[in-house]
């Protein structure tokens, strides 16, 4: 007797039961924001699109531009310069532009706003829980997830993982690799601040570290719209410019998010309508890493996975094996009656 498919798939189920039970599983506890935790807040509300900072990430990792060395602009959009719709295997930082029930065509709308699209830098990263090679890393002092091309097997789990579809691929390459923004950590190594916050000329993009990026980000959502107030500009501690506070929709992004981020956004218009996703307030890596570590741990549960496939193997054959040793005894049996 074969194995039929269906029988093949409830012997699974039932390797996959014996290996669970075998190692119960508990979502291990949420990791925490490193003490002295970098990255950066982006104010789209001051932000003004004029991509400043993404042709500097491009200058600051030798990433391409297009044939004449300018962004490129996408077709419809006036006054404003807008690439693809997404992050590519090209760009690890990107501003897109929004106006009302998600158009980019009319800048002019009252309700246009941009936002920037970049690695989040999560607390308790999915990414770097999914690779199984440690490609992705992330530092236990400044927190910044970090890629490592010669570890990468280029599975591309990360970019399933990623709540926030940072993760790119390079399919256009010989030999590619994951494309992400690791926060500029060979420029901070040496005392400097991310390229983007560097080259933005209104503040829009702001380093520090993250506890006082979130107390900025809370003064600005307390911000009443009309007031004169100061604004820093790169990065905490440093040069001020006044402006006038505009209207805040009463949520800092990346508090919460999948347990927490070291990218952080404020804005005037819910972040959904921005194309940011509405994820938890719990990463997803708690419980899968837990799974992945449980199930591995010693290869056990593979270990009684085979067993049990290759027993219900060997149960489906001994009826065939008693078949064949019949027909060879059969001749002996009908020579020896004669």
């Amino acid at each position: 007797m074969k194995i039929d498919r269906r029988q093949f798939f409830k012997v699974m189920a039932a390797g996959g039961a014996v290996a669970v039970g075998a190692s119960p599983v508990q979502a291990r506890p949420c990791k925490t924001l490193p003490p002295d935790a970098i990255g950066i807040l982006y104010d789209a509300n001051l932000c003004i699109g004029c991509k400043a900072c993404e042709v500097a990430c491009k200058v600051a990792n030798d990433m391409p531009m297009s044939g004449d060395g300018a962004i490129d602009q996408a077709y419809g959009v006036q006054d404003a310069w807008d690439g693809d719709d997404d992050l590519n295997g090209r760009t690890m930082n990107k501003i897109k532009a929004y106006v009302a029930e998600g158009s980019r065509t009319d800048l002019d709308d009252p309700d246009a706003c941009f936002i920037k699209r970049s690695c989040m830098h999560c607390i308790d990263p999915d990414c770097v829980s999914a690779c199984p090679v440690s490609a992705l890393t992330k530092d236990p002092f400044t927190g910044i997830v970090s890629y490592n091309p010669d570890a990468c097997i280029g599975c591309r789990y990360c970019q399933l993982a990623c709540p926030f579809n940072i993760p790119k691929f390079q399919y256009d390459k010989t030999f590619p690799q994951i494309v992400k923004c690791q926060l500029c950590a060979p420029r901070i190594a040496e005392g400097e601040i991310p390229a983007c916050c560097d080259a933005c000329p209104t503040g829009a993009s702001l380093f520090g570290r993250v506890e006082d990026l979130r107390a900025e980000g809370h003064r600005r959502l307390a911000m009443q719209p009309g007031e004169r107030v100061e604004f820093p500009l790169n990065q905490l501690g440093g040069k001020t410019r006044a402006a006038e506070a505009q209207k805040y929709h009463p949520h800092l992004y990346g508090e919460t998010e999948s347990g927490g981020t070291q990218y952080l956004m404020v804005a005037g218009v819910p972040f959904e309508q921005l194309g940011m996703p509405p994820v938890g307030d719990e990463s997803r890596a708690r419980l899968s890493e837990t799974l992945q570590h449980s199930l591995y741990k010693g290869m056990v549960a593979p270990g009684l996975l085979l067993g049990g496939l290759v027993y219900a193997a060997y149960q489906h054959t001994k009826e065939d094996r008693e078949d064949q040793e019949d027909r060879q005894n059969r001749p002996e049996q009908e020579h020896g009656d004669d």
